[in-house]
């Protein structure tokens, strides 16, 4: 990351994720002597400090924003694992070419192949870590949906006054949007990670790469209130 001179600027902003979620505010740095800064300090809503990599963090004007790890280690396993495979092939054309020795070429394609099996290993652990991510989600669409359907009980009913109903229909619609969003970017994640370990033509992860770096989810479908049919029997008293 290209640091910005007014980085500093922002010590005591609010810091949010890329789903617009509140993560806490900037209290400090650690500067190394050549003036880089390595880390950032961030106080968390819940009031415990932790420091994040200052590459983690972009700074837009008056906004920190707090950019996914998962987003940025699938982007660089997306990265390594075609270019080794591609130093891989090369190596082994220059060896058909008679331009390297067989030991040479014995001796490279070992260190590739090993640094191309350790990739693997983490961009396993990676999508472990994913589908976990994922879950989250879903479990929190579904809590998200029962509080809306739980929300249009309580105003048909008459408990919730128009006003706050509003209120709440609103906040409960803009935290589905940017969940289900979340959603996508992680299904979109595991599914480039999943055809790099099933050994797809670096080519076609390549191509794939770039779409994931700048992903355009659709807009979530979101459920639509539910109606709700009141039937008052003859002789009973109103509520």
């Amino acid at each position: 990351m290209s640091q910005t001179p007014n980085l500093f600027l922002s010590v005591g902003k609010q810091v949010k994720d890329e789903y617009e979620h509140t993560i806490g505010e900037v209290t400090s740095f650690a500067v190394k002597p050549n003036g880089r800064v390595d880390f950032v300090y961030i106080k968390q809503n819940d009031g415990k400090f932790i420091k994040y990599p200052a590459d983690n963090l972009k700074f837009e004007g008056s906004e920190v924003i707090l950019l996914s790890k998962i987003k940025m280690e699938t982007t660089a396993f997306c990265d390594q694992i075609p270019l080794i495979w591609r130093k891989d092939q090369a190596l082994r054309e220059l060896m058909e070419k008679k331009k390297i020795s067989p030991e040479v070429y014995e001796d490279l394609h070992n260190s590739f192949e090993g640094a191309l099996k350790q990739l693997k290993i983490e961009a396993q652990a990676l999508m472990d870590e994913i589908d976990k991510e994922i879950a989250r989600c879903a479990q929190e669409i579904k809590e998200l949906n029962y509080a809306l359907v739980n929300l249009e009980i309580e105003h048909e009913i008459g408990k919730v006054n128009e006003e706050s109903y509003q209120t709440a229909f609103s906040t409960i619609q803009d935290c589905l949007q940017r969940t289900n969003r979340e959603k996508t970017d992680l299904e979109t994640m595991k599914n480039k990670l999943s055809n790099i370990l099933l050994g797809e033509a670096p080519s076609q992860i390549e191509q794939e790469t770039k779409e994931v770096e700048t992903p355009t989810p659709p807009s979530p479908s979101l459920p639509e209130p539910p109606v709700v049919v009141y039937v008052k029997e003859a002789g009973e008293s109103n509520i």
